[in-house]
Order: C-alpha cells, then structure tokens, then sequence
C-alpha cells in the first residue's frame, strides 16, 4: 500500500475539510467566478473529442467544462465526497475513486491512452512525498505516445519546483513548455507558480 496522500491525512485530522472545499467552489460558481481557466489551456491543446484523463479531479470543475467542450473525460480523486460531488454537479464525465499512486485504468475497464493528463489546483502537493514519482510514472503509462502531461501547483507547498521537474524526468516525462499562469504567461525565476506541459521523453 502506498504512503496515505497528504489530502487524506488533512481529512483525517478534519471531517469537513471535505464538504466545505466543495460548497466553496459551488459558492465561487454562483458568484460568476471564472473557475475554467485551466479547462480552456487544455481544451486549446487538443482537437475536439479528445480524450483527457483529469488527475486528482476533485469536484469536476475541470472535467466537467472538458466534457462539455465536447471531450471524452475521466476524473481520478483519492476522496470519495468530491468524486460524489462531481457526479452530482457534473453528469457525463466518467468519475473513479481511486489513488494516483496505484492509478491502472486498464484494470478497470479503461483501455485507451489520454491525449492530455491535466492535473491543476496544487494536487502534486497533496501527494505523499514518497508517491510523488511513482504518480508521475503511471501518468507516463497513461499518456498517448503523442500525448502531453500538463500540472500546474504553486510555490512554498513543500514541492520545489525544480524538484518535481527531476522526478519527472525520471519518470520519462520531458518538459515541453514552462508557464507561469493558466494563462500562458512565461515562467521564470521569480515565478510563484508552474505550468509545466511535459510529454514522454
């Protein structure tokens, strides 16, 4: 069994840490908050109908706009409340329990490769160190040969960036692109943030 994610382990210590991260986004989407930043990056990569694997899904916000761009998408989260949640506020898009340490789609039922991964909203960070490699690789299983790998996660989370960069490397993923928005600013030294689109290498 793989180390416990950091997500679960602050779930442990807080039972609500859940619920109240959903009914967050659900508030931020009444108030006209623009949550599909990532989405549209990703739907821009890709030819319509791609098929895109988010990883660490949460509550679907990202898949859930990709399927209705018109993608065949799956969502992977180790929680079962915010895969509920996806199913509840975004029908369509196929939604597994599941850990990204032990992510083996084929295994359940899941054949084919992904033309993109996309993994926003920090969730490398929530990983158990010792899985964070591990992760990267399955992702690499995972990826169409022509396909792209695309994480985006914030600086001072404990992940450094030039670290997860050598674990991807290791992993087979080699980095195509470095960004430092959704938004297609460049990265940099002084960057907060890190888009990498990576593809085997």
């Amino acid at each position: 069994m793989p180390e416990q994610s950091q997500w679960m382990r602050i779930v442990a210590e807080d039972p609500d840490h859940s619920q109240n991260y959903i009914e967050r986004f659900r508030r931020l989407a009444e108030e006209g908050m623009d949550l599909s930043g990532e989405a549209r990056l990703i739907d821009a990569m890709v030819e319509r109908g791609a098929r895109i694997l988010d990883a660490g899904c949460g509550p679907g916000r990202l898949g859930g706009y990709l399927h209705a761009a018109g993608h065949t998408v799956v969502g992977v989260d180790v929680d079962p409340e915010l895969i509920a949640a996806a199913e509840a506020d975004h029908p369509g898009p196929t939604w597994l329990v599941g850990d990204l340490a032990e992510l083996d789609l084929p295994a359940r039922g899941i054949d084919a490769p992904f033309d993109v991964i996309v993994s926003a909203g920090n969730v490398v960070t929530f990983l158990a160190p010792s899985t964070r490699r591990e992760v990267l690789t399955r992702w690499r299983a995972h990826v169409a040969p022509e396909g792209r790998v695309v994480v985006g996660f914030g600086a001072g989370r404990g992940y450094p960036f030039d670290e997860f960069l050598a674990d991807a490397k290791a992993a087979g993923l080699q980095a195509d692109v470095l960004l430092s928005t959704w938004d297609l600013r460049p990265f940099g030294p002084e960057s907060d943030f890190l888009v990498a689109i990576l593809r085997g290498s």
